[in-house]
């Protein structure tokens, strides 16, 4: 019985090595097949730059590549996050990312998207305001054609013939389109309104600096983005507030700075808004060659006679007080220039020289000294 009994111990001890031998099989091969399929697949991903069906992404100010995957994958421009985030991860120069719209395609590989979202090429819906820049082009004398916003807005959205949109559009719009739908303040509502029919009359109200939209939208949709986040910007600057002090309302203050912009040279922003004040409240015509230019098919430093002579509603050679509208797009630093001006009892500036040294007086025969030495000195020399 003895021998019987060891041998059915040893029988089940066998049986529980194969067993066990079986078990470390099994699980060696599964572990194995995991990871061959990683290294030979990884994560699921389409192949190629996409399969022709355009998709509009938005980069919100601020956001990284990486939190874009999920809705990359939302629209089916990738494959899976796992493949976004492999390939974000690869690249060095992740911070190469600018907000604004891109033009993706449906289907990309992880890579490809990537690569498209760094490379700014796709990018749409974004314009870069210079300061003093107008709404529509100006011809300059003996140079050539500056674009104007309407311009730089149509060039942003024909970067795609989906989205294409021409100046002429923005135009229509500008000038047709209820001022409220144009996203226009209440301290503007009165002005915008009463120039209905003319393009013109947003001049002022578009900030100068880096504007990004989506250019799919309708223009006068755009437009209403541009003005609405031109005038938050404007007001967190104590526009309201501010205006009051100087006893000019905001729309004047802004219409004010956009003088400030186009005449005064770097440096001496706060005097001019200050010689601005003064001469309204002596009261005297601004008397600005910018003004006079602002309506000119061809415009120059200088003005002539015959120009000065003309009544519209921006030359102050002709008319009392402010433009009817600003001439310019105003920087901050105009707008701030205008909130706190200099302090000082000037009347009348001129530069002088091409290095943009300006004088300043409040005696008239002084000022006319230093005009005959800007003249000298070629600053206000007329081609025409």
């Amino acid at each position: 019985m003895g021998r019987v009994y060891r041998r059915r111990r040893q029988t089940a001890a066998a049986l529980i090595i194969v067993f066990l031998l079986l078990i470390a099989g099994v699980i060696g091969i599964g572990v194995r097949n995991v990871v061959n399929a990683w290294n030979n697949v990884g994560p699921e991903d389409y192949e190629g730059t996409g399969n022709g069906t355009a998709v509009l992404i938005e980069v919100a100010d601020g956001s990284s590549l990486s939190q874009l995957g999920p809705m990359l994958v939302e629209k089916n421009v990738v494959a899976s996050d796992a493949a976004f985030q492999s390939a974000a991860v690869s690249t060095t120069n992740t911070a190469s990312l600018q907000p604004g719209f891109y033009r993706l395609e449906e289907e990309m590989s992880a890579e490809s998207a990537v690569e498209a979202l760094l490379d700014g090429e796709g990018r749409a819906g974004v314009v870069d305001i210079p300061n003093g820049l107008t709404l529509q082009d100006v011809k300059v004398v003996g140079g050539d054609t500056r674009f104007g916003i309407y311009t730089l807005l149509s060039q942003s959205t024909c970067k795609d013939q989906d989205t294409c949109k021409q100046p002429q559009e923005f135009m229509d719009a500008a000038a047709t389109t209820p001022a409220a739908e144009l996203g226009v303040p209440e301290w503007a509502m009165k002005v915008v309104s009463e120039h209905k029919g003319d393009a013109k009359r947003l001049e002022g109200l578009i900030r100068p600096g880096i504007h990004s939209f989506d250019p799919s939208l309708a223009p006068a949709q755009i437009l209403q983005k541009l003005v609405a986040t031109s005038v938050q910007a404007y007001e967190e600057t104590g526009l309201l507030r501010q205006a009051k002090a100087v006893k000019l309302t905001p729309y004047e203050l802004i219409t004010a700075a956009s003088l400030v912009e186009r005449e005064a040279p770097a440096g001496d922003f706060d005097k001019v808004g200050r010689v601005i004040l003064n001469r309204l409240a002596e009261p005297m015509r601004l008397e600005f060659d910018s003004t006079v230019n602002y309506d000119l098919s061809e415009v120059e430093v200088a003005t002539t006679d015959e120009d000065r002579g003309r009544k519209t509603p921006w030359n102050t050679y002709a008319k009392d007080g402010l433009p009817a509208t600003p001439i310019a797009s105003p920087s901050q630093e105009a707008l701030l220039a205008m909130e706190h001006p200099a302090k000082g009892d000037w009347l009348f500036f001129v530069t002088v020289d091409k290095d943009g040294r300006t004088v300043f007086n409040r005696d008239f025969d002084a000022h006319q000294e230093a005009t005959r030495e800007s003249i000298d000195n070629g600053v206000l020399d007329s081609g025409r």
